[in-house]
Protein backbone atom coordinates (compact mmCIF):
# COMPACT_ATOMS: atom_id res chain seq x y z
CA UNK A 1 0.00 0.00 0.00
CA UNK A 2 2.64 2.30 0.35
CA UNK A 3 4.27 2.23 -2.76
CA UNK A 4 0.65 3.11 -4.11
CA UNK A 5 1.20 6.23 -6.50
CA UNK A 6 -0.65 9.71 -5.91
CA UNK A 7 -1.10 12.48 -3.91
CA UNK A 8 -4.41 13.63 -2.03
CA UNK A 9 -7.41 12.06 -3.46
CA UNK A 10 -6.03 10.40 -6.01
CA UNK A 11 -3.46 8.75 -3.52
CA UNK A 12 -7.13 8.28 -1.02
CA UNK A 13 -8.73 6.48 -3.93
CA UNK A 14 -5.76 4.10 -5.20
CA UNK A 15 -5.85 2.47 -1.52
CA UNK A 16 -9.54 2.21 -1.60
CA UNK A 17 -9.86 0.58 -4.65
CA UNK A 18 -6.67 -1.80 -3.76
CA UNK A 19 -7.65 -2.44 -0.83
CA UNK A 20 -11.18 -3.16 -2.39
CA UNK A 21 -9.68 -5.51 -4.97
CA UNK A 22 -8.03 -7.37 -1.99
CA UNK A 23 -10.87 -7.75 0.91
CA UNK A 24 -13.71 -8.38 -1.43
CA UNK A 25 -11.78 -10.54 -4.25
CA UNK A 26 -12.85 -8.49 -6.96
CA UNK A 27 -12.34 -8.75 -10.69
CA UNK A 28 -10.23 -5.61 -12.36
CA UNK A 29 -13.39 -4.69 -14.43
CA UNK A 30 -15.66 -5.42 -11.39
CA UNK A 31 -13.88 -2.55 -8.71
CA UNK A 32 -13.91 -0.04 -11.67
CA UNK A 33 -17.37 -0.91 -13.03
CA UNK A 34 -19.13 -0.07 -9.74
CA UNK A 35 -20.69 2.95 -9.10
CA UNK A 36 -21.24 4.79 -5.52
CA UNK A 37 -24.87 3.11 -5.46
CA UNK A 38 -23.39 -0.10 -5.05
CA UNK A 39 -21.79 0.58 -2.45
CA UNK A 40 -23.04 0.01 1.50
CA UNK A 41 -20.67 2.19 3.53
CA UNK A 42 -21.84 1.53 6.33
CA UNK A 43 -21.63 -1.70 6.51
CA UNK A 44 -19.30 -4.44 4.95
CA UNK A 45 -21.27 -4.88 1.62
CA UNK A 46 -20.86 -4.09 -2.18
CA UNK A 47 -23.26 -5.54 -5.09
CA UNK A 48 -20.61 -6.54 -8.00
CA UNK A 49 -22.37 -6.86 -11.29
CA UNK A 50 -21.74 -10.61 -12.60
CA UNK A 51 -19.69 -11.22 -15.30
CA UNK A 52 -21.34 -12.67 -18.11
CA UNK A 53 -24.85 -12.13 -16.43
CA UNK A 54 -27.08 -9.16 -17.62
CA UNK A 55 -28.39 -7.14 -15.26
CA UNK A 56 -27.47 -10.30 -12.45
CA UNK A 57 -25.63 -8.58 -9.15
CA UNK A 58 -23.73 -11.16 -6.51
CA UNK A 59 -23.41 -9.29 -3.09
CA UNK A 60 -19.76 -9.37 -1.88
CA UNK A 61 -18.54 -8.62 1.68
CA UNK A 62 -15.68 -6.15 2.51
CA UNK A 63 -13.37 -5.95 5.57
CA UNK A 64 -13.69 -3.43 8.21
CA UNK A 65 -9.80 -2.19 6.25
CA UNK A 66 -11.69 -1.69 3.42
CA UNK A 67 -14.44 0.11 4.40
CA UNK A 68 -12.64 2.98 6.18
CA UNK A 69 -10.42 3.42 3.09
CA UNK A 70 -14.06 3.42 0.92
CA UNK A 71 -15.34 6.23 3.59
CA UNK A 72 -12.13 8.14 3.34
CA UNK A 73 -11.91 7.98 -0.07
CA UNK A 74 -15.40 9.23 -0.68
CA UNK A 75 -14.96 11.89 1.33
CA UNK A 76 -12.44 13.30 -1.13
CA UNK A 77 -14.57 12.44 -3.86
CA UNK A 78 -15.12 15.90 -4.67
CA UNK A 79 -12.08 16.41 -5.33
CA UNK A 80 -12.26 14.82 -8.85
CA UNK A 81 -15.39 14.71 -9.64
CA UNK A 82 -16.34 16.67 -12.89
CA UNK A 83 -20.26 16.71 -13.45
CA UNK A 84 -22.70 14.15 -12.35
CA UNK A 85 -20.68 11.12 -12.82
CA UNK A 86 -21.66 8.23 -10.38
CA UNK A 87 -18.60 5.85 -10.63
CA UNK A 88 -17.39 5.34 -7.26
CA UNK A 89 -13.64 5.26 -8.72
CA UNK A 90 -13.05 8.36 -10.30
CA UNK A 91 -10.05 9.47 -12.79
CA UNK A 92 -8.31 12.65 -12.40
CA UNK A 93 -10.43 14.02 -15.19
CA UNK A 94 -13.34 12.96 -13.58
CA UNK A 95 -14.45 9.97 -15.70
CA UNK A 96 -14.68 6.33 -14.07
CA UNK A 97 -11.27 4.45 -14.08
CA UNK A 98 -10.89 1.64 -16.32
CA UNK A 99 -8.65 -1.66 -15.50
CA UNK A 100 -5.50 0.52 -17.10
CA UNK A 101 -5.10 2.80 -13.82
CA UNK A 102 -5.38 -0.79 -11.77
CA UNK A 103 -2.62 -2.59 -13.57
CA UNK A 104 -0.49 0.78 -13.77
CA UNK A 105 -0.62 0.55 -10.03
CA UNK A 106 -0.72 -3.26 -9.65
CA UNK A 107 1.06 -4.84 -12.62
CA UNK A 108 -0.96 -8.10 -11.66
CA UNK A 109 -4.02 -7.14 -9.99
CA UNK A 110 -5.58 -10.57 -10.24
CA UNK A 111 -3.01 -11.90 -7.49
CA UNK A 112 -4.86 -10.13 -5.05
CA UNK A 113 -8.42 -12.07 -6.32
CA UNK A 114 -5.82 -15.59 -6.56
CA UNK A 115 -4.55 -13.69 -2.42
CA UNK A 116 -7.99 -13.48 -1.58
CA UNK A 117 -9.03 -16.68 -2.27
CA UNK A 118 -5.34 -18.58 -0.74
CA UNK A 119 -6.07 -16.79 2.15
CA UNK A 120 -10.10 -17.83 2.73
CA UNK A 121 -8.88 -21.24 1.95
CA UNK A 122 -5.64 -21.13 4.19
CA UNK A 123 -8.01 -20.07 7.13
CA UNK A 124 -10.72 -22.33 6.98
CA UNK A 125 -13.24 -21.25 4.21
CA UNK A 126 -14.27 -24.43 2.25
CA UNK A 127 -14.16 -24.18 -1.82
CA UNK A 128 -18.07 -24.18 -1.95
CA UNK A 129 -18.20 -20.68 0.42
CA UNK A 130 -15.18 -19.27 -1.83
CA UNK A 131 -16.66 -20.49 -4.93
CA UNK A 132 -20.08 -18.17 -3.78
CA UNK A 133 -17.76 -15.17 -2.58
CA UNK A 134 -15.97 -14.98 -6.28
CA UNK A 135 -18.89 -15.41 -8.26
CA UNK A 136 -18.05 -18.80 -9.78
CA UNK A 137 -20.83 -20.25 -11.50
CA UNK A 138 -18.43 -23.64 -11.63
CA UNK A 139 -16.70 -25.25 -8.37
CA UNK A 140 -14.02 -26.40 -11.20
CA UNK A 141 -13.12 -22.66 -11.82
CA UNK A 142 -12.66 -22.49 -7.75
CA UNK A 143 -10.63 -24.84 -7.74
CA UNK A 144 -7.78 -23.31 -9.43
CA UNK A 145 -7.14 -21.46 -6.05
CA UNK A 146 -7.13 -24.52 -4.31
CA UNK A 147 -3.47 -25.22 -4.43
CA UNK A 148 -2.64 -26.06 -1.31
CA UNK A 149 0.48 -26.82 0.39
CA UNK A 150 1.61 -30.39 2.04
CA UNK A 151 1.99 -29.58 5.77
CA UNK A 152 -1.85 -27.79 5.35
CA UNK A 153 -2.55 -31.43 3.62
CA UNK A 154 -1.74 -33.62 6.51
CA UNK A 155 -2.75 -31.35 9.30
CA UNK A 156 -6.25 -31.40 7.42
CA UNK A 157 -5.46 -35.38 7.70
CA UNK A 158 -4.28 -35.67 10.75
CA UNK A 159 -7.41 -33.55 12.30
CA UNK A 160 -9.79 -34.93 10.25
CA UNK A 161 -9.89 -38.43 9.86
CA UNK A 162 -10.10 -41.07 11.92
CA UNK A 163 -6.97 -43.26 11.10
CA UNK A 164 -4.53 -40.27 10.98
Amino acid sequence: MDSLDGEGASRLRNHALVELVYSAGLRSAEAVGLDLGDVDFEQEHVHVARQGRQGARRPARRGGSARRRARTSREARPELARGANDALFLSTRGRRLDTSTLRRLLPHPHRLRHSFATHLLEGGADLRTIQELLGHSSLSTTQVYSHVDARRLRRVYDSSHPRS
